[in-house]
């Protein structure tokens, strides 16, 4: 199984890159994910035209199974409306032969703070019952992580959806918000956060990337061999983390 994982894309004309957004396209393409999970900012302002542009963009990824959650930016001028619109469910939970994903859309319409709420958390554990591999999916991030500067990037019910996430078992957490790729293992739970995709909006030394996870089954006990590699917009890519969960 590959998965695809990337965030913030921010289509508009002021910080879209056309040449490393075609170039990431291509390279997926290449791949033929399994997968391909977008976690949220697709647009700067929330806006129809944004929204109809990152559509059609969004559509030459050549993967059947796309999943995508929105980000702060997205929800900002009601813009949580196109969204529906456009890719339907802001909340949902599909099953892709062994794989469960999860998705919730953590953002607050007009504000930067992320939150799920307790609203969320029964079928969020009930979504989660079988023993697939479980992945779950949202904006903001679920732990802090470096030169993200002051915390309030991190879920205001933080530390509630982690409890709930880990006593579910799941697997891959995929997130995205601040464009500072990492990777956490808590509890063997890979926490991962995306890079910007194809923005101008970089932070530091950090580059345009997505994060190519890779996982099989490792033996008929269920146990799962995860890669989490990291690609650039050349294609060169870096391999993270490995482990077995």
């Amino acid at each position: 199984m590959q998965i695809v994982h990337l965030s913030d894309i921010h289509y508009s004309d002021a910080y879209f890159v056309p040449e490393i957004a075609e170039s990431m396209v291509d390279g997926i393409n290449r791949l033929e994910p399994n997968l391909v999970v977008i976690t949220g900012d697709l647009t700067e302002n929330g806006f129809s035209a944004e929204y109809d542009g990152v559509k059609r963009f969004i559509d030459r990824i050549e993967c059947k199974n796309k999943i995508l959650v929105p980000g702060n930016h997205d929800s900002k001028n009601a813009g949580y409306v196109h969204f529906e619109d456009l890719f339907t469910d802001r909340y949902f939970s599909r099953n892709f032969e062994n794989v469960t994903v999860v998705g919730a859309d953590s953002s607050q319409p007009d504000l930067d703070e992320g939150h799920l709420g307790r609203e969320n958390y029964g079928w969020i554990k009930e979504a989660f019952s079988g023993e697939n591999f479980k992945v779950f999916a949202m904006h903001h991030h679920l732990v802090p992580i470096p030169l993200a500067g002051r915390e309030n990037t991190v879920l205001v019910d933080a530390g509630d959806v982690l409890e709930l996430l880990n006593r579910c078992k799941v697997n891959l957490v995929l997130c995205g918000h601040c464009h500072i790729p990492w990777v956490w293992n808590l509890n063997n739970m890979l926490v991962v956060n995306a890079g910007t995709f194809c923005s101008s909006k970089t932070r530091g030394k950090t580059k345009q990337c997505y994060n190519l996870i890779q996982a099989d089954k490792e033996n008929p006990d269920g146990d799962w061999k995860v890669r989490v590699s990291r690609v650039f917009s050349k294609g060169d890519r870096e391999l993270v983390t490995e482990t077995v969960m």
